[in-house]
């Protein structure tokens, strides 16, 4: 059985390095030695990471000549965006029925006058 692509793309943005890889490719293609401009990794290390992204469907890779420059597929993220959506909107509702919950359990505030310093 095929992992979920939901999970597979939770799995590959967990890393740090590979969330700023993806934040990078938002603004447009990059190659290899590119995208491991800002890291202390090896070239190595780096196209790891883009392997792990590209199974997820996070990124795909071509080819120009000598290069391999790296795009954004924004169908992955679509995906994340409708699920996050969804499950906001539930936890938006328990939070607006614990808030009532909560000013239903509040006693009354006192009457009279307020206890501390006369001016």
């Amino acid at each position: 059985m095929a992992p979920d692509p939901l999970n597979r793309a939770f799995a590959a943005l967990a890393d740090p390095t590979r969330r700023a890889i993806v934040a990078r490719l938002a603004s447009g293609e990059a190659t290899v030695m590119q995208l491991a401009e800002p890291f202390a990794l090896t070239q190595p290390s780096i196209s790891k990471h883009l392997k792990v992204l590209e199974r997820a469907g996070l990124i795909s890779r071509g080819r120009a000549a000598q290069t391999r420059p790296c795009r954004l597929e924004p169908a992955p993220l679509q995906h994340i965006a409708q699920w996050v959506a969804v499950h906001r909107t539930l936890w938006e509702d328990s939070f607006d029925r614990l808030d009532a919950f909560l000013a239903s359990t509040q006693p009354p505030p006192p009457k009279g006058k307020p206890h501390g310093r006369q001016r």
